[in-house]
């Protein structure tokens, strides 16, 4: 029996320490990605099983181009359009500031000339789009406003390497008196406005043909060759792989056929993602790092203690809250990809040495390493106290009802609802509310539903009903009072908190109410009495009866007070008069007085 190819054991290597890295260190709260590292680092500089990391990290990049085209079609043109003050303004910022910071301290070791030291500095001041996007994703985090804000940074930086390449060639000299950059640059315009036209008017029509072949897998091998061409395209004009896939992505992000794409492509993305990892890992040179252990000790907490320290910094001056900024400050102090091909590149010119560039590529991939720990630590520096917040995007909401507040008794009304074919635009003020929401399919806009001109943008001029599910009284009172007041004929159908609410909101000319535990309450004792023996029509009859009897109950309550209509009560079993005359009259009995006071049935 011949032995396998190299291929073969290798790819057997790659997955089986996927297998077993990822569910341990998952299982220790250290995350997938710090998992697939360390059996990149087994299998490779440890034991030798595969030697030739860099070719299998060129290989495996492809689940990083996987991943920012689902990324990018999660993200409509109108959005991105949105974010470009974050992605130009503070992602230069980023850039510029932190790489000339880091220019300073590799021209200040000596290791450097001042040439070699712009290399360094700018390389370093690039973060790893598959570290951050990964832990955001792991988080469900993508979506949050520092999610958004970390992958304009991002963002920006894929658009960096083009001028960072083309300032090697100027400082190497080789391009002196040429008009080498510039035409780089032209290159990479020209292939985004490329780009752009064909996501417009090339790729929708290219699925629908595909599509009405009724071809499963020919949609499939052209979702991957839209992700590869794209990602080729942008190669070719000196852009990153990456950047290509976003565009086509975000092309295709109002395609009918968006949510087909993203589920052919995400099990190429999380496998590939996963040997993108380990190939990190397994191209760690060791060797360097043993021959300079004090500097790589020195320089790698330096270097990613001035990243965050300055992303923290303008992030807090563009904005963000302080435990956003901490938390953009923390995904993204590590080294790039990018840095991998800055560096290289700069061996290759001369303008360090080889043995500088590997020990400046060892210095990224263990601050790579370091990332998911810095990410997991940061949160004992947040303060807690602020409510997290997600951007306010109400793109495509409006819908004959209009829900405030996704409450467990709002997701229930909503099921009622989309069961009877009614559109529903819901909003809520909870991060994490939305979040958990979003993994279950549903679609909740983030907002403030006690603001104006969240009710405006989410579409209160066209609801026809306006649901107030919101928890606490306070809140649900602020959002009747303002839809009332700006929106008086728009009907309102509230959650009330309790009877004293009731009371409160009928006042105040609500359409209608319930109070959030009347309808439970009533069902759970009709089935206790079904199952004491008491028959089904029976105990629907005492309920309808009870029922009756606490509306005529709010009724009193609210022109006399709430000790009116305590005569309805009941306070012990109830004895069905005897059909016959008995045989001797029953001892006397006398009514105990009905316990309780007005706080006890104010919560009824």
């Amino acid at each position: 029996m011949s032995a396998p190819n190299a291929l073969f054991s290798e790819t057997i290597l790659l997955l089986g320490g996927a297998v077993v890295a990822a569910p341990i260190f998952k299982k220790l709260g250290l995350g997938t990605v710090l998992g697939y590292l360390a059996a990149g680092i087994v299998i490779g500089p440890v034991f030798h099983g595969i030697t030739d990391g860099e070719q299998i990290l060129g290989v495996a990049e492809l689940g990083v181009v996987f991943l920012l085209f689902i990324i990018g079609l999660e993200l409509k043109p109108s959005r991105l359009w949105q974010m470009r003050r974050d992605i130009f303004g503070l992602g230069t910022a980023q850039v510029v500031v932190t790489g000339l910071a880091l220019t300073a301290l590799a021209f200040l070791s000596g290791v450097l000339d001042w040439r070699g030291s712009i290399v360094a500095g700018f390389g370093l001041a690039l973060s790893s789009t598959a570290f951050a996007m990964q832990i955001l994703e792991g988080d469900g985090d993508v979506n949050t406003r520092y999610g958004q804000r970390s992958f304009s940074m991002l963002l920006f930086q894929d658009l960096a390497i083009v001028p960072l390449l083309a300032l090697i060639t100027v400082l190497d000299g080789s391009g002196k008196g040429s008009n080498a950059p510039l035409t780089d640059f032209a290159v990479a315009v020209g292939a985004v406005a490329a780009m752009v036209v064909a996501g417009r008017y090339l790729l929708t029509p290219l699925f629908q043909i595909i599509a009405r072949t009724g071809a499963r897998e020919a949609m499939i091998a052209a979702a991957l060759f839209v992700v590869m061409g794209s990602a080729s395209l942008m190669q070719l004009a000196g852009l990153s792989m990456a950047m290509g896939a976003f565009l086509s992505g975000v092309m295709l992000a109002e395609s009918s056929y968006r949510h087909e794409l993203e589920a052919d492509i995400e099990p190429f993305r999380g496998v590939l993602l996963a040997i993108f990892f380990i190939a990190v890992g397994l191209s760690l040179q060791l060797d360097v790092l043993a021959d300079n252990a004090l500097f790589v000790i020195v320089a790698v907490p330096i270097v990613m203690a001035v990243k965050a320290i300055i992303i923290y910094g303008l992030c807090r001056i563009s904005g963000s809250p302080h435990d956003d900024a901490i938390r953009i400050a923390f995904l993204l102090p590590q080294g790039g990809e990018f840095g991998f091909v800055l560096f290289t590149a700069a061996g290759v010119t001369g303008l360090m040495s080889t043995s500088t560039a590997s020990l400046l590529v060892a210095i990224v991939t263990l601050s790579m390493a370091l990332t998911p720990i810095g990410a997991a630590l940061s949160k004992r520096l947040l303060n807690g106290d602020a409510q997290e917040e997600l951007d306010e995007d109400f793109e495509g909401a409006g819908a004959d009802v209009l829900m405030v507040g996704f409450s467990r008794f709002g997701q229930i009304a909503a099921q009622i609802l989309l069961a009877g074919g009614r559109s529903v635009t819901v909003i809520d003020f909870s991060a994490d509310r939305i979040r958990q929401a979003s993994a279950f399919g549903f679609r909740i806009y983030f907002g403030d539903g006690a603001r104006k001109d969240v009710l405006r943008s989410a579409g209160i001029d066209r609801a026809k009903i306006v649901l107030v599910c919101t928890q606490k009284k306070e809140i649900t009172d602020k959002v009747v009072e303002l839809v009332q007041a700006d929106y008086p004929h728009t009907r309102l159908y509230v959650r009330s908190y309790d009877r004293i609410h009731s009371i409160e909101l009928r006042n105040k000319g609500v359409d209608y109410e319930l109070r959030e535990t009347l309808e439970s309450g009533l069902l759970f004792g009709r089935r206790t009495l079904e199952a004491l023996g008491v028959s089904e029509v029976d105990a629907y009859e005492i309920g309808e009866d009870i029922r009756k009897r606490d509306e005529a109950r709010l009724v009193l309550q609210a022109s006399e007070g709430l000790q009116a209509g305590r005569d309805m009560l009941f306070s012990h079993p109830v004895r069905p008069e005897p059909l016959v005359k008995p045989k001797r009259a029953a001892d006397p009995f006398e009514d105990d007085p009905l316990a309780g006071t007005a706080d006890a049935t104010a919560d009824a």
